[in-house]
């Protein structure tokens, strides 16, 4: 049918369109979209490629190719392989794309101390060192190699998964970047990586307008803990420490905790040698050193080689009355730690040299610290670390006497760490009144029955905002001091972080200690050796995942379906990226998208700011016109030179409140000044309307986007789940700067009668943040208390997004001030960029600031 139309529609134009949806997937092949199909074993020891294509049978266990013997063949399972080599090239065939390719090279500024990229990173630098003639040409490719599984179905029951294996390269800036027998399956993939490591592929640079020698390296795998070739239990579960993990079985809990971390500590640590704190005993040992590749290439060659493929299952009859016998791989795996097989990585000639080659992912990390934390913190069944036989242990250890079991071992006495009854309600009605700012997060109310004083259904990223953002704000008013400084610590560096696991040992059970727990101790050092964790978690694989899942219209076919749509939006990107004058899904407005008039003239009058909903009409009072009027004259930056000849002028008559003196009188002899140069023919029309002042009819607003943040007056949001009505700016007071906070009462649209222009004003109402009485300082939580019982710069309400959060600890009157990134924003400078303006913008906060914000609200 839309064939039909595009010829209906190209009548009498010579287009030679295809005549039927066959035609059109063809001539997608003829261009070099497509992928190849390669026949696997039904248990998945061989594929059917390269000396066995020809064969009817697996060579290995001699299982038949095909289901069906019949005229029609049909294989038992498929690799849809999608060739790498062309894929790289059309990434130069783009003018735009092909300059961007370079951009690690070429614009990335490199500061010292500061990770923005992965070129910024030890391992891209020592790649560089040790294979120097790759590293010359910036269009060599770098990839990162994430997988992982998921089912292609709503039933999550059903015993059915898919796992694609995604590359993703990092030459591009920022914006730009997004089990055993898997290694059967990476066969094609490796070949083409040794080609493009090799001889490379003749590629046009349409940036350069020339060809080159395009090749290209694997720098590093991403995938959760399970994927990788290391057994995740036993004795040593962690792949960074290996054999030097330390592990301890307990027996009540039936589980193995992995503690002992105070051997990261500096050697003379006064923690070394206190025994009550924490295992009874001093600890020693040095910090285990991460093996190289060829050391750890020294332990595969003792490995035996996993033999691939699904061995023959017995009968239930052989089954019935034999005991289970480990087979050899798994007696190898025993002698050799829990290395599982020789990862076929290695067979790429520059595997073993990398620094690093399997990443920790951290959102997995994150994700069960969550659970463990929660879990404990609110005795969730089934999740929490201190249960009955969790306290056995401990009176097993003779640790920690004050949690032991009383009487017959039937009443536990509460931790410091656990929350009561009341408390956990109190915290449950935290979590449900929380509102966040426009696309910052998910509603986590949905996970909380306040009623049961229980969470379940966290998403992994609800899991990041609460680790990140709202636990230690949420414990801060029940737990004890230091429980809740240990909880705020979480998410610091290195140092801290050892640290921080020594404070979790002195205060939680062993159980709570898995290997997740563990791994956290190195995952700043990762982050130093491989740069920013944003590039290396699984957010973006495990979004890429669920887009595959809605591809699947065939549930018979789901691999098919998937591949067959990836095609098609492999085609439709290449081809938008050549139609710069239609909306494509790649260059459509964003979602808080602002209109920026790039006009001629005062920098005032260039609006930055796109209102929506319906606009109220209504007139200023003589006061508000007042206000406003001075407000835009004291923002324009080409009237400088008349507002310093004005303060002269008064400086000269008196010192005595110039500036208060300042804002009455200049409107005034402002005008007064540009209508005599008007008289003299040398005033501009925009200098006019500027002298004159804006209509006093004017439009009001309840939402606005500026500067990627999306506004809404404190009167809209009443009734929503989001919260974009909080607002920060930098400012002078007293000849220092300090951050003033409010919330936005009005958005305000003046018109000035000459020239069509027009101003964007937001009014707020702002909070004192005087001393002594408007604010105070923790020193020993960096927390910073506002109160704003009493509002400042009452006067000047007028000043072009923060959000607030209810503090548990100092009242209701309170709220603890939380800071954002607005969408699209990247904090990457670029070589020979010009000088930032100095002008201060109000702008929604970036980071979390130690949670050092607290202002009363007090009605």
């Amino acid at each position: 049918m839309l064939l039909e139309l595009l010829k209906d529609a190209f009548q009498g134009v010579d287009v030679d369109l295809p005549k039927s949806y066959y035609e059109s997937k063809k001539l997608m092949r003829e261009l070099g979209f497509t992928y190849k199909i390669i026949h696997s074993c039904a248990n998945d020891c061989v594929l059917f490629w390269k000396e066995f294509e020809h064969l009817d049978e697996c060579p290995k266990c001699k299982t038949c190719r095909w289901k069906h013997k019949g005229s029609k063949k049909v294989p038992y399972k498929i690799l849809r392989y999608f060739p790498l080599k062309p894929r790289l090239q059309r990434l130069f065939v783009n003018k735009d794309l092909a300059e961007n390719m370079r951009w690690h090279k070429e614009k990335l500024v490199h500061e010292e101390n500061t990770l923005r990229h992965p070129a910024d990173s030890e391992t891209w630098r020592d790649f560089d060192e040790k294979h120097p003639l790759f590293g010359q040409d910036p269009c060599n490719v770098r990839l990162g190699l994430a997988s992982d599984g998921f089912t292609p179905f709503d039933n999550m029951g059903t015993f059915y998964s898919i796992w694609p294996v995604i590359l993703v390269p990092y030459n591009l800036p920022p914006w730009m970047c997004p089990g055993n027998d898997i290694d059967v399956y990476l066969q094609p993939l490796i070949d083409e990586l040794k080609d493009l490591w090799g001889p490379g592929i003749e590629t046009y640079d349409a940036y350069k307008e020339e060809k080159f020698v395009l090749r290209a390296a694997l720098m590093w795998t991403i995938s959760d803990l399970p994927t990788l070739s290391w057994t995740t239990s036993g004795y040593y579960a962690c792949p960074i420490c290996m054999n030097e993990t330390i592990c301890e079985h307990l027996p009540n809990s039936r589980k193995r905790c992995y503690m002992v971390h105070r051997r990261f500590l500096p050697s003379n640590h006064k923690w070394r040698d206190e025994m009550k704190s924490f295992d009874g005993q001093k600890e020693h040992r040095s910090a285990p050193k991460r093996l190289s590749g060829t050391e750890i290439l020294e332990q595969l060659d003792s490995l035996e080689q996993v033999q691939f493929g699904k061995l023959l299952k017995e009968t239930k009859s052989e089954k019935k009355g034999k005991k289970r016998k480990r087979d050899e791989t798994r007696k190898s795996v025993k002698k050799n730690l829990n290395l599982k097989k020789r990862s076929i990585f290695f067979k790429l000639p520059y595997w073993e040299t990398l620094k690093m080659r399997h990443n920790l992912d951290v959102m997995h990390i994150e994700k069960n610290v969550c659970d463990n934390v929660l879990g404990t913190l609110m005795s969730i069944t089934g999740k929490t670390k201190d249960s009955k036989r969790a306290r056995l242990n401990l009176m097993e250890k003779g640790l920690k006497p004050k949690l032991h079991l009383h009487g017959e071992g039937e009443y536990m006495p509460p931790a410091s760490y656990t929350l009561s009854q009341d408390e956990k309600m109190l915290f449950c009605e935290f979590l449900s009144s929380i509102k966040f700012p426009d696309g910052f997060a998910s509603n986590i109310s949905r996970c909380v029955k306040e009623k049961e004083g229980t969470i379940s259904g966290l998403k992994s990223h609800d899991c990041h905002i609460i680790i990140q953002r709202l636990l230690p704000l949420a414990t801060r008013g029940y737990l004890d001091k230091e429980v809740h400084q240990v909880l705020l610590e979480l998410d610091k560096m290195e140092k801290q972080m050892v640290l921080t696991l020594c404070k979790l040992e002195r205060i939680f059970p062993p159980s709570f200690f898995d290997v997740m727990i563990h791994l956290m101790i190195h995952l700043a050092g990762e982050a130093k050796i491989a740069g920013p964790v944003q590039y290396r978690w699984m957010y973006p694989f495990e979004r890429k995942l669920g887009v595959f899942k809605r591809y699947v219209r065939n549930k018979a076919r789901p691999e098919a379906s998937i591949a067959e749509q990836y095609i098609d939006n492999e085609c439709l990107t290449f081809c938008s990226m050549y139609l710069h004058n239609i909306e494509t899904k790649f260059n459509r407005i964003e979602r808080n998208y602002d209109i920026r008039e790039q006009l001629s003239g005062f920098s005032v009058f260039a609006c930055k700011g796109r209102p929506f909903g319906g606009p109220k009409y209504a007139e200023l009072s003589d006061s508000d016109w007042k206000k406003v009027h001075l407000f835009v004259l004291k923002n324009c930056e080409e009237i400088e030179d008349y507002r310093s000849e004005h303060i002269a002028q008064l400086e000269a008559e008196s010192d005595i409140n110039v500036d208060q003196r300042h804002d009455v009188e200049f409107p005034i002899w402002f005008k007064k000044r540009v209508e005599e140069f008007h008289d003299e023919g040398l005033a501009s029309e925009e200098l006019i309307s500027l002298a004159n002042g804006p209509d006093s009819r004017v439009k009001f607003y309840s939402g606005c986007n500026v500067n990627g943040f999306r506004f809404h007056t404190k009167d809209r949001e009443s009734n929503k789940k989001t919260q974009n009505s909080g607002v920060v700016v930098e400012g002078e007071h007293n000849k220092k700067m300090i951050d003033f906070y409010g919330v936005l009462k009005d958005i305000i649209e003046v018109d000035y009668l000459r020239g069509g222009k027009r101003v964007l004003i937001f009014r707020y109402d702002w909070w004192s943040v005087k001393t002594p009485l408007g604010i105070r300082k923790d020193r020993d939580s960096n927390i910073t208390s506002v109160n704003v019982s009493k509002t400042w710069y009452e006067d000047q309400p007028f000043v072009l997004q923060v959000f607030y959060i209810e503090d548990l600890k100092l009242g209701k009157s309170w709220r603890v001030v939380e800071k954002i990134q607005p969408r699209g924003s990247y904090d990457i400078p670029k070589k020979n960029e010009m000088e930032p303006n100095d002008l201060e913008e109000p702008y929604q906060e970036e980071v979390p600031d130690g949670f050092n914000h607290f202002i009363d609200i007090e009605e």
